[in-house]
């Protein structure tokens, strides 16, 4: 079984930080999501750098779809494997 990582894009660091721990209470994530920081190509501010939001699934029970649309609520949307 492979394990599953979904990866959450997001527009700054503190809705990272509300993302990740929304998603326990609407998703029942028990692992805490890894937030990372993704520096665009090219850009050295740390203004237009986006945030994600990792997730481990290794019983690949989350919903992709559910996930995007959450993510869609907070202006991010889930990165395609």
């Amino acid at each position: 079984m492979n394990d599953v990582r979904h990866v959450l894009v997001l527009p700054d660091r503190g809705t990272a930080e509300e993302v990740a721990g929304e998603l326990s209470d609407r998703f029942g994530v028990s692992e805490e999501p890894q937030l990372v920081r993704d520096a665009l190509a090219g850009e050295d501010d740390a203004e237009d750098a986006q945030w994600l939001v990792v997730v481990e699934d290794p019983a690949a029970r989350l919903d992709s779809a559910a996930l995007d649309a959450f993510a869609a609520e907070y202006e991010g949307w889930l990165e395609a494997p």
